[in-house]
């Protein structure tokens, strides 16, 4: 990551229309790379990476608020997106926080009080090594009549930053720090209220707008738009003037206006269901509406769907609903005595009546969490340990909607992540039992997430969150009920600093003198720019990678996590990558038996310099026995190529005459079993169920959504067996498909490719 001076800061002051980035995120791009895109047209999107991120992602300008380097650090400090917009717009308070300096003498806010102190520190308090910034708190010593009213002696979560008296130190953003000659009049106002964005978006006459005046928001309509002398001014018809009457008229600065339409408010309308009059319908009832999740009683078995449409069927006096329910129990396409009221796949859908339906039991804690009744709200928990789902059994029990893990908040990348890991597959099933420290996060994990998921089929948003607030509680990120984050974050945190995995890859650089272990979680791919490689396959990018970085692999291992190549504005290094179902890691094991690439006799040398000679193979690294090597060093282009002696694996020799040993060495090979795509900002996976071609399903945690900012997403898992033709194709025929004419969902498998996941046979991570 490069250092924080060489970039350029930027707060983003409005919700995109696409994506999953929220008003007040931070983020940041190299300057250089931002002058290359002063000199083009300054109407492209703005490459920025977000904090918290490794990736790029194209915002508009217009929609982005350059910022200093210290404020950018001081703004990050506050936790919240909210916090963050309204602190914005205190630009005298951002100044006066940029020129304190140790042994300043301020007032701190705690616990709505302003207490007396002394500045005996500055700078981060929350470590985050991958990032160019992080947030700058102020350690303050609390002096005088109010020693012993804070909350620590200078230390923070078993560091000292500074020392004082018991309770005499606070840590605090710079909203809660006012310099001495500014003794606040009031504790600030509660974040609760603020804006989650600014004036900045566009305004129009008639927009309903709302401002903030005294302490208090206002709503109400904008009347005219007129410039002044301190700038744009809006005229606002008010809901309530300031003194709480109906009507009246103010007058507020442009840069004071937050488009209410864009606000992120609780009371947000129910979006409209209602079906055409002339299909019978009646008004939906409270509690059951069209699209809420059901379940009803079929002889002795509860069934669950998703109601369609609800009315009056043809002589039938009682209220009914068409249901399309799951496993395909159902009797029609959704038509009756041939009028059709929704359009379903055959056998999916089924008239009953309204009476018998009842809320989904399954998703009733994750509708108290999304009415706010957190406190009500319970998570399902299966004390049954559950294998992975067989492949004959994914069809019965993973496809359809309302199937996978229900995502919620910015959740994709978590969602997919543990559906790739844990649906149908047990390599890392040791995280799951393992002695740990932490058994609350493992025991989520275990009971409120992959048991239900074996089992059932289905995960509530709430089994989720309740990991993501374990996660957030204990300090490991103060945005993890919120923010998006990459899914090999999520997965190392979880190996390494919660579950304490022992590293599944080994990696090690082979020299004369031996070589020296590395171990790790996952292995990000880079690339140089003299690969030549056009439509490359995980195999050739995962050689080219080791090789560009002299890498081999220690020993084989039980699970291998890649991530792809990013690079430019796109992020993407290649339009497409053809995943390799099996990954042939022979050529990459430094201490393995390697079979000579012209005869397949035991290899006594390695050619570095053979690599990219496709006249042996397209792919891999070149390993000769000792006649094959002589042989293809006599030619004149490779007479001064310098060949490196393999090490001999215990058990092999090499014959006196012949210098080769007749036996042929095994290949190791890992075999794919999942992979997650990005567009957009939007995390989905593909995972490999069975040993046909054609055993691949789709999974999206918010394939679809019920109701606006009171609703919820709608999981899906469905059936892509298309994947397999395309990966029977030659390279030119790959090369040749247009991505928007792929069929089904074959187009995010190969142009949106981002996380490999393999795992070997033989190998176990149970140790």
């Amino acid at each position: 990551m490069a250092s924080a001076d060489k970039n350029i800061y930027f707060i983003l002051i409005a919700k995109p229309p696409i994506g999953y980035m929220e008003a007040g995120e931070i983020c940041f791009i190299d300057k250089d790379l931002y002058v290359e895109w002063k000199k083009g047209n300054n109407t492209d999107p703005l490459p920025v990476v977000r904090m918290g991120r490794a990736m790029h992602t194209d915002i508009d300008a217009l929609l982005l608020r350059p910022l200093s380097l210290r404020s950018a650090e001081l703004l990050l400090a506050l936790e919240s997106n909210i916090e963050r917009l309204v602190a914005l717009n205190d630009s005298k308070a951002l100044e006066e926080a940029s020129n304190l300096s140790l042994d300043s003498r301020v007032y701190v806010e705690y616990n709505g009080k302003w207490l007396k102190g002394v500045i005996r520190y500055i700078g981060n308090i929350k470590s985050c090594s991958f990032e160019p910034i992080t947030g700058v708190f102020f350690g303050v010593e609390l002096q005088g009549e109010d020693t012993g009213k804070g909350q620590n002696n200078g230390s923070y979560f078993y560091k000292t930053y500074f020392t004082c008296p018991k309770d005499s130190g606070i840590f605090a953003p710079f909203t809660r720090i006012k310099p001495m000659d500014h003794k606040p009049s009031a504790p600030p106002l509660p974040t609760q209220s603020s804006p989650s964005m600014t004036s900045t978006e566009p305004l129009n006459v008639g927009d309903r707008v709302t401002f903030f005046g005294d302490k208090n928001a206002h709503h109400g309509m904008v009347m005219a738009i007129n410039d002044s002398p301190d700038g744009k001014m809006v005229l606002i018809s008010t809901d309530k003037d300031v003194e709480g009457k109906q009507g009246g008229e103010m007058t507020v600065p442009l840069d004071c206006v937050i488009k209410e339409e864009l606000l992120n408010k609780d009371e947000t309308e129910k979006m409209d269901t209602s079906q055409s009059p002339d299909m019978g319908v009646v008004p939906d009832s409270e509690e059951i509406s069209v699209g809420s999740l059901v379940q009803f009683i079929v002889g002795k078995k509860i069934a669950y769907g998703i109601v369609r449409w609800i009315g009056f069927l043809p002589d039938y006096p009682e209220k009914s609903a068409l249901l399309e329910v799951e496993d395909g129990s159902g009797v029609s396409d959704g038509s009756y005595k041939g009028k059709q009221y929704f359009k379903c796949p055959p056998q999916s859908g089924l008239f009953v009546k309204l009476s018998i339906c009842r809320p989904d039991d399954r998703f009733s804690a994750a509708k108290e969490e999304f009415n706010g009744n957190s406190d009500k709200a319970s998570v399902y928990v299966e004390e049954e340990n559950v294998p992975p789902i067989r492949t004959e059994d994914v069809s019965k029990r993973l496809i359809g909607q309302m199937k996978g893990i229900q995502g919620h908040c910015n959740s994709c990348y978590m969602d997919s992540a543990l559906f790739s890991v844990f649906s149908c597959s047990s390599v890392l099933d040791s995280l799951l039992f393992k002695s740990t420290q932490d058994q609350t996060i493992q025991s989520i994990l275990l009971k409120s997430i992959v048991n239900p998921l074996r089992k059932h089929g289905f995960v509530s948003e709430c089994s989720v969150m309740n990991l993501r607030k374990q996660l957030q509680n204990r300090e490991r990120c103060p945005t993890y009920t919120t923010d998006e984050k990459d899914p090999e974050e999520f997965l190392s945190l979880i190996m390494q600093e919660i579950l304490s995995l022992d590293p599944p890859l080994k990696l090690c650089s082979p020299s004369e003198s031996g070589h020296k272990e590395q171990s790790c979680y996952y292995y990000q791919i880079f690339m140089d720019y003299n690969h030549h490689l056009v439509l490359p396959t995980v195999q050739q990018l995962l050689e080219h990678s080791f090789f560009s970085n002299s890498l081999k692999l220690a020993e084989v291992p039980a699970c291998l996590i890649l991530t792809m190549p990013r690079s430019g504005k796109s992020f993407k290094m290649f339009p497409k990558i053809i995943p390799s179902i099996e990954l042939d890691i022979t050529g990459l094991l430094a201490d393995g038996p390697q079979p000579c690439v012209l005869c397949g006799q035991l290899a006594k040398e390695e050619c570095a310099e053979c690599f990219r000679d496709t006249l042996f193979s397209d792919t891999g690294f070149k390993y000769f026995c000792l006649k094959c090597s002589t042989q293809v060093h006599l030619h004149k282009q490779r007479r001064c190529h310098k060949t490196r002696s393999l090490h001999l694996p215990q058990g092999f020799s090499y014959s006196q005459s012949s210098g080769t040993d007749s036996r042929t060495p095994p290949r190791e090979k890992l075999e794919l079993f999942a992979v997650l795509c990005i567009e957009t900002s939007h995390y989905v996976s593909f995972v490999k169920y069975g040993p046909r071609d054609t055993d691949w399903i789709f999974f999206d945690s918010m394939a679809d959504r019920v109701g606006e900012s009171n609703g919820y997403n709608i999981p899906e898992v469905r059936a892509c067996p298309e994947v397999g033709q395309y990966l029977h194709m030659s390279l030119a025929q790959l090369a040749n498909q247009v991505p928007r004419e792929m069929e089904g969902v074959a187009k995010r498998l190969f142009c949106d490719g981002y996380m490999y996941l393999y795992q070997s046979k033989s190998m176990s991570l149970y140790r």
